[in-house]
């Protein structure tokens, strides 16, 4: 079996027992749509024979049977609507399930790479329409098989010539039929495409609407999204275009067949073969028969959609996380802290150039170390290095004497707690927020963790205290209010190593001093990485080391390096100027 093939039928697995029932319901639809013709020819051919009274209690009688039919119908067409349908979407939330829990192991580089509105576009639409395909599928493969063979023996027992005539045309109506649901496929791939770019603009100008409206660059984005929009419209017309070929074939080749039973029907009434219950039991047949053609089509329809979907969804499925676990990979308990970088380089991808060339570093357990220098030498890539969000491409990384690639990702970013300059926080509470470095912790924790960051007095001044709705990215928040709750839900994972990225960079300077008097508090016994710009934040670290383009240029204490007068030496003397 094909791996994709047998990925999608993988999702039936869990409801057997409801795809079994939903398709004994659709055999049942399928047979008593074909019953009840033959119930009408019955009529009309054996009981308006008889004395009038005896008619009418067959007439009676086989109505009867017709509404008892009907009424099983009814319940079967009740259940598969409801039940089918719900074992779609319970497919649905499986498949959107594994896929977000999928996207959940990619490291950083994969989202260097991948637009956030186009993977939301994967785990949102893409996986709507599958669940209509699978509740859809084998139902409506079912009950059009049923349908046509059943209406062709059928037929083929009241007249084989004109049964032949009419099955005769069907083959250039597949054709055609299969023509244009190949040019609607491509159609509907590339609006799908199309509407993960519309949500990728969406999502990129909404998340910088304050940039934007700060530079008064409305009308700018307001043409960045039409030009993504007019994509979009372009491919739905693409679509629509062969769906309409598609529909308006389907109903005048539905049109021929009844000319065609009427026309040669009506031929053979006058030369004998064909009696007039026949004709009429034809055309009764030939509407059924155009439910099955009906039925097709809207298969193709969902399995041109579902399949998209589905190919999309798998194609990230398939994509292996660039950084997993060894097959035997240890576990980190608790860490003592010592870290060591030995000969580490570093590039994004193989055109890019090195970030980090050759470097060697050892940190010794519980020692506080600053990293300083301009922008753009590695610093955040170092750090990024440590928890394995990114890989280093040579040499090697090792915590407590263990090298990282050796150690589980889970434990080894457990014992490490990040601060990053880019503050991130939940849309929910405050409590919600700093609770979300350590989930198993008590109130009483999570406030001595914001009083530790300085952020306490600022959340009891709030109208609902620690259960005040911050927005999405914390919006309602200033951005030192941000920065100490990042570092007070830090804090309250209490790991062995400490790394804080720019953390106090957008802290006013009395917020500063008192955050500055925490870290030292906190940075006894555990190892602390401090990276900074500001290098009055730092004068008070055990080592202090000056990273340039070629790697370690520098590194001592504060003092020790003013003394030297080197590279620290002058940016100091640069920042104290201004």
């Amino acid at each position: 079996m094909y791996p994709r093939l047998e990925k999608f039928l993988s999702y039936y697995k869990p409801y057997k027992l409801l795809l079994s029932a939903d398709l004994s319901c659709a055999i049942v639809i399928a047979v008593i749509t074909l019953s009840l013709p033959l119930c009408a020819r019955y009529i009309t051919e054996s009981i308006l024979t008889l004395d009038a009274s005896d008619a009418l209690t067959q007439i009676f009688y086989m109505a009867s049977i017709m509404l008892a039919l009907v009424a099983v119908h009814a319940l079967c067409k009740f259940f598969v609507d409801y039940m089918g349908h719900f074992m779609g979407a319970l497919m649905e939330r499986d498949m959107r399930g594994e896929l977000f829990a999928h996207l959940q192991t990619q490291p950083f580089s994969f989202y260097d790479e991948h637009k956030v509105g186009q993977l939301m576009t994967r785990v949102t639409n893409d996986t709507y329409n599958l669940a209509e395909l699978y509740h859809h599928g084998p139902e409506d493969i079912l009950i059009t098989l049923i349908k046509f063979f059943g209406t062709f023996l059928i037929l083929m027992t009241i007249n084989v010539q004109l049964t032949l005539l009419i099955f005769a045309c069907l083959p250039p109506m597949v054709v055609y039929a299969f023509h244009f649901n190949r040019k609607m496929n491509i159609a509907l791939r590339a609006a799908r495409d199309r509407i993960g770019d519309v949500n990728a603009r969406v999502e990129d100008s909404l998340g910088g609407i304050r940039v934007s409206k700060s530079f008064t660059n409305a009308e700018f984005e307001n043409n960045r999204f039409a030009i993504e929009n007019e994509r979009f419209l372009e491919s739905r017309r693409h679509s629509y275009k062969s769906e309409a070929y598609l529909d308006s074939g389907i109903v005048a080749f539905t049109q021929i067949f009844t000319v065609i039973v009427i026309g040669v029907g009506g031929s053979f009434i006058i030369q004998g073969p064909l009696r007039i219950v026949d004709l009429v039991t034809f055309l009764l047949y030939v509407g059924l028969l155009v439910e099955p053609i009906h039925t097709a089509l809207n298969f193709s329809r969902l399995y041109q959609s579902g399949i998209t979907g589905f190919d999309r969804v798998i194609e990230l499925l398939e994509v292996e996380p660039a950084i997993a676990d060894h097959p035997h990979a240890t576990t980190l308990t608790k860490a003592t802290g010592k870290v060591e970088f030995e000969n580490v380089s570093f590039r994004y991808s193989e055109s890019a150039p090195w970030v980090i060339q050759n470097l060697s570093l050892s940190i010794k357990p519980g020692e506080f170390v600053a990293l300083v220098g301009p922008s753009g030498v590695g610093k955040s890539t170092l750090c990024a290095l440590i928890p394995r969000f990114y890989e280093a491409t040579a040499g090697s990384i090792s915590i407590d004497g263990h090298t990282v690639t050796t150690l589980t990702q889970e434990s080894l970013q457990k014992n490490i707690g990040v601060v990053q300059q880019d503050t991130y926080l939940f849309d929910g509470t405050i409590a919600e927020n700093i609770h979300y470095g350590n989930l198993a912790a008590c109130d009483e924790d999570v406030i001595a963790c914001a009083k530790k960051a300085n952020a306490h007095d600022f959340i009891m001044t709030l109208e609902n205290g620690y259960q005040t709705e911050i927005g999405q990215r914390g919006v309602k928040l200033s951005g030192g209010q941000k920065q100490r709750l990042s570092i007070a839900r830090a804090f309250l994972k209490d790991p062995a190593i400490l790394i804080f990225d720019e953390a106090t960079s957008a802290l006013d300077n009395q917020s500063e001093s008192a955050i500055q008097s925490s870290l030292e508090r906190l940075s006894k016994n555990r190892t602390t990485i401090v990276i900074a710009h500001r290098l009055s934040t730092v004068q008070n670290a055990e080592r202090i080391i000056v990273l340039g383009v070629n790697g370690i240029i520098e590194q001592g204490k504060h003092q020790e390096l003013i003394e030297q007068d080197g590279h620290y030496s002058g940016l100091y003397a640069l920042q104290a100027s201004i």
